[in-house]
């Protein structure tokens, strides 16, 4: 367990994982074993979405690439780069074509491997900030090679008024129940607010949409995207990829209490 402290302010990672941050002793993050989620975050990478549809092909300028839902690099361990009181770095390492396993195979999933045509170096930092928290994510390979990138962290809930505030929305949390599991888009949008029983405020960087998903009410899933990926078809998915620019890629997420 990595743990990073600044004043009030309290980050538990594990295994690269934010599975706790804290502010004068309130938990914001999803706790592992609560009913919703078995997990408290993680990334969508190298593409967001389903492709079972697509019998697990994704089109690449490289060619046909395998991928399960939401991608390859879930599969893959983070290694620790470095850390200090109030950040802490890691790093995953991709050689092009590479088999990983696949561990929704055999029970949700025909293919046991997963890869994709292009090396990349993905890092993700946390800092702990006067008053927040700064997720950071850098992609560095090869130029031009495609993505589409998502964070999917879960946050905790506690009053029954929960709702999600936007510059020009309120979105309760029963309509994002309502959409299930293809999960509600917030599109064009880069601020957004979680009203519980305080308020805590999500501003991003490189992402421009978000995704809001949950099955339970004491649980929000708060999703920064690169691409809404059931605004195309499976066969489609390819039509929203970035591309890497100048070797490297940067987005930014930061998680700011207002209690």
């Amino acid at each position: 367990m990595v743990k990073l402290k600044l004043h009030n302010q309290i980050v538990k990672i594990y295994e690269g994982e934010l599975v706790g941050y804290s502010a004068d002793g309130h938990e914001y993050i999803h706790q592992k074993g609560s009913p919703g989620w078995r997990n408290s975050d993680t990334e969508m990478f190298p593409i967001i979405g389903p492709t079972n549809e697509a019998n697990f092909r994704v089109t690449t300028p490289r060619g046909t690439a395998v991928q399960d839902q939401h991608g390859l690099l879930r599969e893959m361990a983070y290694q620790l780069v470095s850390q200090t009181n109030t950040k802490a770095i890691f790093r995953k390492l991709y050689v092009s074509s590479t088999p990983i396993t696949n561990s929704k195979y055999p029970s949700k999933s025909t293919e046991e491997y997963l890869s994709w045509p292009y090396n990349f170096e993905f890092t993700k930092s946390y800092e702990i900030l006067e008053n927040g928290l700064k997720i950071q994510f850098t992609i560095t390979g090869e130029e031009g090679m495609p993505f589409m990138l998502g964070y999917h962290p879960a946050f905790k809930l506690y009053s029954e008024n929960v709702s999600i505030r936007t510059a020009d929305r309120n979105i309760s949390l029963q309509e994002v129940l309502d959409v299930g599991s293809r999960a509600l888009a917030v599109m064009d949008c880069n601020f957004l607010t979680l009203v519980d029983v305080g308020e805590l405020s999500i501003k991003t960087e490189g992402f421009g949409n978000f995704m809001l998903w949950t099955e339970v009410p004491n649980m929000l899933c708060i999703e920064p995207i690169s691409f809404y990926p059931y605004a195309v078809s499976q066969e489609k998915l390819h039509s929203g990829f970035h591309t890497v620019n100048m070797s490297e890629s940067i987005f930014s997420v930061i998680i700011q209490p207002n209690i």
